[in-house]
């Protein structure tokens, strides 16, 4: 219980009055308890109380500030699982809601139903590190309908300076805080949706932030031939090219793919010493599926390095299963916001979940073993996109250049 109770000293600034204060301590037991069903009633009967008004009160009308307190939360996971090789994962979920009254609930599509459904969608920023991963900020995504009905925002309460925003703008806003806060990262990563995104892309690169950002088949990736789909980039790629690799550890043991690299041609755009490539994944069970990733970092960056930030990307997807089935996430979107004049209802406070490192089975930076020609396993490193063999072996780097796309497939 120490553990707890120091992470209550930092929230206790944030309530000007000892009542809120005793029930917000509450109402996070109670989301920490075993409970099967975790609503007002609950959580009010596990704190003793007689009926729900307290915890209602606590979340609907007490003064205290979610924003502060999420950053007082940010500054508790650095503490505990900050890293310099950590990543910033961006992704949305969704809630799936009966009614029209819940601040931008509508049909739209839900990842998390996999089909259009009449709900609401948050916005999520998650941090990974070899020391555990945490939920870190949460924005409600309002449609443009929404922002444009003037009634229908008075009714839920949004008020008057609250603007439309994509979604890779509403991502951007919590990368800014996380990044001006100092939270120590590496790198950033997320879904398609972000990925295509030349604005998303651009602005971490001014940040000088590396990334791993998956893109859909028909993006249009660079060449020193002009562009090309990256689709058409991967049917060129080499059998050389490919390697197995695991990506992190799933639930049923290592995510294995067959993995490619291609490193593109500078644009004009990429800092002094940054590389940019295209990094494509492959089933290995169904060959035919395949995802692509724009990555920008530094140019001594391993292709296992980049194969390890992609993995990372479950990682929210694992913070979200833990939310919705430990803390009751699912039953209460109310999550996604407490900030002054919008409201959804029910507030919670993100939860970090400390693990052991699960990462791709390697060291950041580090190769695995080559073989080289007589048979010897020795080290290697990768320069300018090829492979720098021990020097016993007399063997240079190996590159195939696409078929009329003049990109470097480093093979080995």
């Amino acid at each position: 219980m120490s553990a707890f109770d120091d992470l209550m000293a930092r929230l206790a600034p944030r309530f000007g009055r000892v009542e809120p204060r005793r029930q917000a301590r509450s109402y996070l037991l109670g989301l920490l308890s075993p409970l099967a069903d975790k609503n007002g009633w609950t959580l009010a009967e596990a704190a003793g109380d007689q009926t729900p008004d307290r915890m209602q009160r606590l979340l609907n009308r007490a003064r205290w500030d979610a924003d502060t307190v999420r950053d007082d939360l940010r500054a508790y996971a650095a503490d505990q699982v900050g890293d310099p090789s950590g990543v910033l994962i961006v992704d949305e979920t969704g809630f799936i809601k009966k009614g029209t009254k819940s601040a931008g609930v509508q049909r739209q599509y839900s990842g998390t139903a996999g089909r259009v459904e009449n709900c609401q969608l948050g916005v999520f920023l998650a941090y990974a590190s070899p020391r555990g991963r945490v939920l870190l900020d949460r924005e409600l995504y309002l449609p443009r309908t929404w922002c444009d009905d003037q009634d229908r925002r008075r009714e839920a309460g949004i008020g008057d300076e609250i603007r439309f925003a994509t979604k890779p703008t509403l991502g951007l806003r919590m990368l800014a805080r996380a990044l001006d806060a100092g939270l120590p990262a590496k790198w950033v990563t997320a879904d398609e949706a972000y990925g295509k995104d030349a604005k998303f892309r651009l602005w971490l690169q001014q940040r000088h932030v590396s990334y791993v950002l998956a893109v859909p088949s028909n993006q249009k990736i660079p060449t020193e031939r002009g562009s090309a789909r990256a689709d058409a980039l991967a049917a060129a790629a080499p059998a050389l090219a490919w390697k197995r690799r695991s990506c992190g550890d799933g639930v049923k043991g290592p995510r294995v793919y067959d993995w490619a690299v291609a490193t593109l041609p500078d644009t004009g755009t990429a800092e002094h010493g940054y590389t940019r490539w295209l990094l494509i994944r492959r089933s290995i069970t169904k060959p035919t599926e395949l995802a692509y990733y724009l990555c920008y970092g530094p140019a001594d960056t391993s292709d296992e390095e980049l194969i390890a930030v992609a993995g990372t990307r479950w990682a929210i997807e694992e913070c979200f299963q833990t939310s919705k089935h430990e803390v009751g996430l699912s039953g209460s979107p109310g999550a996604l916001l407490r900030r002054g004049p919008l409201r959804t209802g029910r507030a919670r406070f993100p939860g970090i979940r400390l693990k052991q490192p699960r990462w791709a089975g390697v060291k950041m930076g580090h190769w695995p073993p080559c073989q080289c020609s007589d048979g010897e396993s020795v080290g290697r490193k990768r320069v300018s996109g090829g492979l720098m063999h021990h020097p016993a072996c007399r063997v240079g780097p190996t590159v195939h250049r696409g078929r009329g796309s003049r990109i470097r497939w480093p093979c080995g």
